[in-house]
C-alpha cells in the first residue's frame, strides 16, 4: 500500500526476483501513469523494471485496495510518516492504511510495515487488525512484522536486489 518511493521500488524488484505484485494507492491519477510507465520519480532502473514487469503481468496497479488486500498473501505498508513538529514520526497514514487491510484481509494474510515508524507501531497496526476482525464476525491472530527500508536515493534498485546484509 503507497505507490511512493519505497513501495514502488519495492513492488517492482519484488516482481523482478518472480513475484506477483499489486500496487496500491489512492490516488487515482498515480495509478493511470503507472500503468502507461509514467513515473512520479526517477530512480535508476526503476522505469525499466517497472515497464519489463507490467507487461509480463507480475507488476499491477490499482487504487481498489479491497480486491488487492483479498487476494493478498503479504501486505507491504510503505505509506509516508511525515516528521512532527516534536521531531516524531505521524503515523495517521499507516494507521489507516492498517484500518483498510483489516477490512479486507483473509486469514494467514500477513502485514510487514516498511514506513517509518516509532517502536510500538506494529503492535498499534495488530490492534488495529484485531479490531477490524472482530467487527467482521472473524477470529484468527495477525502477522505483523516491522520490515524497515534502507535504500539510499539513486541506489535504491541495487540496494534492494543486491542487499549487503540481509538480516
Amino acid at each position: 500500500m503507497g505507490c511512493g518511493y519505497v513501495g514502488l521500488v519495492t513492488g517492482g524488484c519484488l516482481a523482478e526476483m518472480g513475484h506477483l505484485v499489486t500496487c496500491i494507492d489512492s490516488d487515482p491519477r498515480k495509478v493511470a501513469q503507472l500503468r502507461m510507465g509514467i513515473l512520479p520519480f526517477f530512480e535508476p532502473g526503476l522505469e525499466s523494471l517497472v515497464q519489463r514487469n507490467s507487461q509480463q503481468r507480475r507488476l499491477s496497479f490499482t487504487s481498489d485496495a479491497g480486491v488487492a488486500i483479498a487476494a493478498a498473501g503479504v501486505v507491504f505498508i510503505t505509506v509516508g510518516t511525515p516528521p512532527l513538529a516534536q521531531g516524531g514520526a505521524d503515523t495517521t497514514q499507516v494507521m489507516a492504511a492498517a484500518s483498510e487491510i483489516g477490512q479486507h484481509m483473509q486469514p494467514g494474510c500477513v502485514v510487514a510495515n516498511k514506513s517509518t515508524a516509532p517502536v510500538g507501531t506494529v503492535q498499534r497496526i495488530r490492534d488495529i487488525l484485531d479490531r477490524a476482525a472482530t467487527q467482521r464476525g472473524l477470529t484468527y491472530s495477525h502477522e505483523v512484522v516491522a520490515n524497515p527500508e534502507f535504500l539510499r536515493e539513486g541506489t535504491a534498485v541495487h540496494d534492494f536486489m543486491s542487499p549487503d546484509r540481509v538480516v
